[in-house]
């Protein structure tokens, strides 16, 4: 075969090879219905928490990366009358693309899981790895959640590791300045 024959086999499928590297694939792992009841388990209700824009203020202040329009979602756990925790739904920005997670917290205010409900990148799929997401699980407000302080980095994730878990840190630090008072009531 000549070389100018190989040349316009070639020149076509490297062209569309490119444009495939960069795209981005959106899958969503979990829906918030299922995160729920992944996270508890035993729950019979999931009220839904009014965060007002008071309450996501006072959390941006006290973190400096906390993105504009930041509203995640809140939910409180019971059942049979008790309080079993809270379920936040939050996104985070990958690399160029959104990262949608959810947060349990105990009701203590304590990491209970961390899931990834979809993610949109073509690259750094890897904070879905439990052995990732189970360094937070334990962690309070009182932690410093800070990537490579004390949350391990993925080599080739790094966007979505530390993105991820700066949105951990505004969520419990979210939990400590407006609802643990609430979880103080019945």
């Amino acid at each position: 075969m000549s070389q100018t024959l190989k040349m316009r086999w070639l020149l076509p499928a490297g062209l569309v090879a490119v444009p495939a590297y960069h795209a981005a694939y959106a899958v969503q792992y979990m829906t918030v219905e299922q995160a729920q009841q992944v996270a508890f388990a035993g729950a019979s209700e999931f009220t839904p928490v009014d965060l007002s824009a008071s309450d996501l203020s006072a959390t941006a202040a006290a973190e400096s990366a906390t993105p504009a329009g930041w509203s995640p979602k809140a939910w409180e756990a019971r059942a049979a009358g008790k309080r079993l925790g809270w379920l936040f739904v939050d996104q985070a920005i990958g690399k160029t693309e959104a990262i949608t997670y959810a947060l349990a917290l105990d009701a203590n205010g304590a990491i209970a899981s961390l899931d990834i409900l979809e993610y949109r990148e073509a690259h750094g799929s890897e904070i879905r790895m439990p052995a990732w997401r189970k360094q937070f699980v334990g962690k309070t407000a009182h932690d410093a959640l800070r990537l490579e302080a004390d949350v391990k980095n993925i080599s080739g994730a790094t966007l979505s590791c530390r993105h991820v878990t700066d949105g951990v840190r505004r969520l419990v630090h979210l939990y400590d300045a407006t609802l643990r008072e609430r979880a103080s009531e019945p």
